[in-house]
């Protein structure tokens, strides 16, 4: 099927219906995940889907909607129910396509497909879950038991067209190994894990490596205990500062910000955070998970500094959020069929420090070093950071015994400017990525 030719087919006859403005988004996507648990393989799934997504604008009524139907007459009455719903809605000043002049017929290859992972045969896919689980299990007599290894790989062709003269398209494809084992001593049972997740099948970690250090990590929970509740540093691991960094990614939003959702609303060209923090978002690093050359309005990518040394510098901004705040968009529109586009991230992180982990640890006489975290206990509107958290008690700058059932608690204004030390070790295991982070005080309640 001419994907092309069945856009700009809608986008005539949106037209012809009087709409002031149109997009069409056609995905196409292949997916495929093996789950291996104690050396057998417990789940095969593959899935091959197409969707289309049309968004249609009367002047400031707008209405979004989709369908996997490709046949003309589906076509045809998705269109005609799309403008019945939009003839409905309420105007809204805001609303509408981005302006002609913005969109750009730069489209860069930025190395988003990798041809080895689609043509990988199923049984070396089976092979890579299987070696990652086998790795894990032999690592050490206490691994006794499996959650499971599983390998993932997903193909995508996205178009984009609307009635700007814009169309671009793109390929893009990620793969995914993991696994989860189960450590067991007298005291009880304990779970960790490892993965990793790249665009590319030769960037992937080795299966063998994935194993050992999911052994490792959940070797090291045996044995966990509660601490008595104190104020002491914080060390977040790389993971965990990179979910710390997804908050921060929601307090920018311009979703948030022209809602006063966000405990920065109105702290623009303000100082938020240590002067150690820079915080970037770039939709155009090379090969990387959240890159791609245009965003979900088709507009080009950036490169954003979203906190620049502490002071906030941005927000992200797609062109609803940008009109409500009376700021251009930063690219960072996101799209799901079916709806109107959304602000994300693209690949966001913070920019590494000069600290190593080992560093940052031997730096703390007496605190934590967070390594899983539970729950959603974050107020942006207030700032408020409560979430149960698992890891390893700091002792005279050594990790001394792992510690569990407990509570970390802050406030993000404090968090932000308490940040004490970056670490050096920034590693891409998805779009969003910071290194070992060390918060100088925060409250752990446990006993």
């Amino acid at each position: 099927m001419d994907y092309r030719e069945v856009a700009q087919g809608l986008l005539k006859r949106a037209a012809n219906n009087g709409a002031s403005g149109a997009e069409v988004v056609i995905v196409e996507d292949e997916s495929f995940s093996v789950r291996v648990r104690m050396r057998a393989v417990d789940t095969v799934q593959s899935a091959r889907e197409k969707r289309l997504g049309l968004r249609l604008c009367f002047g400031r009524r707008s209405a979004t909607t989709a369908t996997s139907d490709f046949s003309p007459a589906s076509l045809h009455s998705l269109l005609d129910d799309t403008v019945a719903m939009a003839h409905a809605t309420a105007e809204d000043p805001c609303s509408g396509l981005p302006e002609p002049e913005l969109f750009s017929s730069d489209a860069p290859d930025l190395d988003l497909w990798d041809p080895e992972a689609a043509d990988l045969p199923i049984p070396e896919r089976i092979s890579l879950a299987t070696t990652a689980e086998s790795s894990a299990l032999n690592y050490d007599p206490r691994i006794t038991n499996s959650e499971g290894g599983e390998f993932g790989h997903q193909d995508a062709r996205l178009l984009f067209a609307n009635s700007h003269g814009f169309t671009g398209e793109y390929r893009g494809s990620s793969v995914v190994l993991s696994v989860s084992p189960i450590a067991v001593d007298a005291a009880g049972m304990q779970r960790d894990g490892w993965y990793s997740f790249q665009r590319r099948l030769r960037n992937l970690e080795h299966a063998e490596a994935i194993g050992h250090r999911a052994a490792r990590r959940a070797l090291r929970r045996l044995g966990a205990r509660k601490v008595p509740t104190q104020q002491v540093p914080v060390v977040f691991d790389p993971d965990m500062a990179a979910s710390l960094l997804r908050t921060i990614c929601g307090a920018v939003s311009g979703s948030s910000i022209y809602r006063s959702a966000s405990f920065l609303t109105g702290k623009l060209g303000q100082p938020i955070a240590s002067t150690t923090l820079t915080v970037v978002d770039d939709g155009r690093m090379m090969g990387h998970l959240g890159s791609r050359p245009f965003d979900g309005e088709g507009l080009p990518t950036r490169r954003t500094t979203v906190i620049q040394d502490g002071d906030l510098t941005s927000y992200l901004l797609d062109t609803y959020t940008g009109r409500k705040l009376g700021m251009p968009s930063t690219g960072n529109a996101s799209r799901a069929l079916g709806q109107p586009p959304t602000v994300a991230p693209s690949n966001c992180y913070i920019v590494p420090g000069a600290f190593s982990p080992e560093q940052i640890i031997r730096s703390v006489d007496r605190g934590l070093y967070v390594t899983e975290m539970i729950g959603f206990g974050v107020n942006l509107v207030t700032g408020d950071y409560s979430r149960g958290a698992v890891g390893m008690w700091i002792e005279n700058g050594e990790l001394a015994y792992p510690v569990e059932e407990i509570t970390i608690a802050g406030n993000l204004n404090d968090m932000l400017r308490e940040i004490e030390m970056i670490g050096s070790d920034l590693e891409w295991r998805g779009s969003i990525a910071a290194p070992t982070l060390k918060i100088a005080r925060m409250t752990v309640a446990g006993n």
